[in-house]
């Protein structure tokens, strides 16, 4: 078997979750190349250390320049902030490295343009890492529909809603800056439903959007603070430079009608990341907090008989169970990277690109710059069709 050194760029939440799904994919599916954990990168010491001897990365670095530059590594995996994707993507790429990049793609359109033009000059496989495509139940949603079972798709509707930013008081931490997320909930949030509404529905031709920020100032964090767990320094407050809430209502080039709710101040709501679907035969819904069961309405059905039924998709036939449990044995969050991890290998090894890729994530990009441009603006904003 073929041997992969991977060298990982960011060692918190995301780094957790990569490091989980490159030990985990060949225990549980065959690959044809093997994944080694070779270098992980971070910028504080005492904490990279812990994290590279509890997950089993070899050795460790503070630069991730020297990292990019070995020619003993193969995959560069970004699970940094976004303010550094497309420097590192990019580096990555020139040094001749295949990039498995976390959401959201990068700053700018423009520099995901960059991040396209240089992974494709490459010839390098790159991923962008909307992980929720990968749940059995969405890909069940997706074979569905491109069978005929919905029909003609009227409408989407997505939400990804979250509170962990309701308390006044929690701090300022990089995500509310925006020359570090680039935005808020409209980034973060609504990357994921905008992929998936690609994926699922087709592509978007016009977009209307709005936000709200809640809160303006906040306490500045300490060292340890990160997303969802917070950490006041008391040393002052800050401004909070991005907004908190991101409405969008689109036009599908299929002529679908469609609608996205993003928000971290949704109170009751961990991470309600959910999913519509109407049609002309029959509709369909997703909710990530149940994210092995798919809700189906089939319009055929005989009248008394009609009404939503929930498939669970854990059966044989559905995409990637058979590697795991019995049915009935569900999985959960961390799988969806197992599955990307396997796909994004697979892609490796036969030579073929995968998706969602850098050319996703630049129409990914035109889409949530166009949504916070029509809410600066008070107008439509209407996109190029592909």
């Amino acid at each position: 078997m073929k041997r992969m050194r991977i060298g990982i760029i960011g060692h918190q939440f995301m780094g957790r979750a990569h490091s989980n799904a490159w030990l985990q994919a060949p225990r549980f599916f065959d690959l044809d190349i093997e994944p080694v954990l070779q270098i992980a990168c971070g910028r504080r010491l005492l904490p990279l250390k812990e994290f590279a001897e509890n997950w089993g990365w070899k050795e460790i670095e503070t630069d991730w320049r020297r990292v990019v530059d070995r020619d003993d590594i193969d995959i560069i995996d970004i699970a940094a902030p976004q303010y550094l994707h497309h420097e590192i993507a990019v580096a990555a790429l020139k040094a001749g490295k295949h990039v498995f990049l976390e959401k959201p793609m990068a700053m700018t359109v423009e520099q995901a343009q960059e991040m396209e033009a240089t992974a494709l000059i490459s010839g390098k496989v790159h991923y962008l890492n909307h992980n929720y495509r990968r749940c059995p139940a969405v890909r069940l949603a997706k074979n569905m529909i491109d069978e005929g079972k919905i029909g003609r798709i009227f409408h989407w509707r997505g939400a990804y809603l979250q509170d962990w930013l309701t308390d006044p008081e929690f701090p300022l931490t990089w995500q509310l800056e925006k020359e570090k997320a680039g935005s808020g909930a409209q980034a973060d949030l609504n990357s994921h439903s905008i992929d998936l509404a690609r994926y699922l529905v087709g592509e978007i031709s016009q977009v209307t959007g709005m936000t709200a920020q809640f809160v303006s100032e906040r306490p500045l964090p300490n060292k340890n603070a990160a997303a969802f767990k917070g950490g006041s320094s008391g040393e002052g407050m800050g401004k909070v430079t991005v907004e908190d809430a991101s409405f969008m209502t689109v036009r599908f080039v299929n002529g679908a009608l469609g609608s996205f709710e993003a928000s971290r101040f949704a109170v009751g709501r961990k991470n309600y990341n959910l999913f519509e679907i109407y049609g002309s035969k029959g509709s369909v819904s997703f909710n990530l907090e149940r994210m092995n069961e798919l809700q189906y309405y089939n319009n055929d059905d005989q009248y008394g008989e009609k009404g939503f039924r929930t498939i669970l998709a854990t059966d044989p036939s559905h995409d990637y169970i058979t590697n795991w449990w019995p049915p009935g044995h569900i999985i959960g969050y961390e799988h969806e990277f197992v599955h990307a991890m396997v796909d994004f290998l697979g892609a490796i090894s036969k030579g073929q690109e995968i998706h969602p890729n850098f050319t996703d994530g630049v129409r990914e990009m035109e889409i949530l710059e166009a949504g916070l441009r029509s809410a600066e603006e008070g107008r439509m904003i209407e996109l190029e069709t592909l």
